[in-house]
């Protein structure tokens, strides 16, 4: 585990308790806002040109959780969960921008649904 992003936002934002800075982007969001969760395939030339590292890091920057993984197919699949406005902006990404090497084909979103509360803490690589 790399400590040293959670020392840089202490640094970059020093208004927010360290206490809260473990607790992920779950503990950040505000439960106020709609929440939405889902689920996509991304479709074209996605695997071996680093989709998966692009998708976690503006997962990231944009604020939502979830996660991604290859799939055996060639394609990448995964589940994104957040404030509503959040979740619409990843999945332009994941439609429109991908990593700077990708193709993207198309992409097929599923079960997008309201959600009281989000699943994960954090947006994750999974193999």
């Amino acid at each position: 585990m790399c400590f040293l992003p959670l020392a840089a936002a202490a640094v970059a934002a020093p208004r927010i308790p360290l206490r809260l800075l473990g607790r992920g982007l779950a503990a950040a969001m505000s439960t106020s806002e709609p929440l939405k969760s889902v689920d996509y395939e991304v479709f074209g030339r996605v695997q071996g040109v680093c989709f998966r590292m692009y998708t976690e890091g503006e997962a990231k920057k944009i604020g939502v959780v979830g996660w991604v993984k290859n799939t055996s197919k060639g394609t990448v699949t995964g589940q994104v969960q957040g404030p509503e406005d959040k979740v619409n902006s990843m999945k332009s990404w994941l439609s429109k921008i991908g990593s700077p090497s990708s193709r993207i084909d198309r992409t097929e979103f599923s079960n997008e649904k309201a959600i009281s509360k989000l699943e994960y803490s954090n947006f994750s690589i999974r193999y």
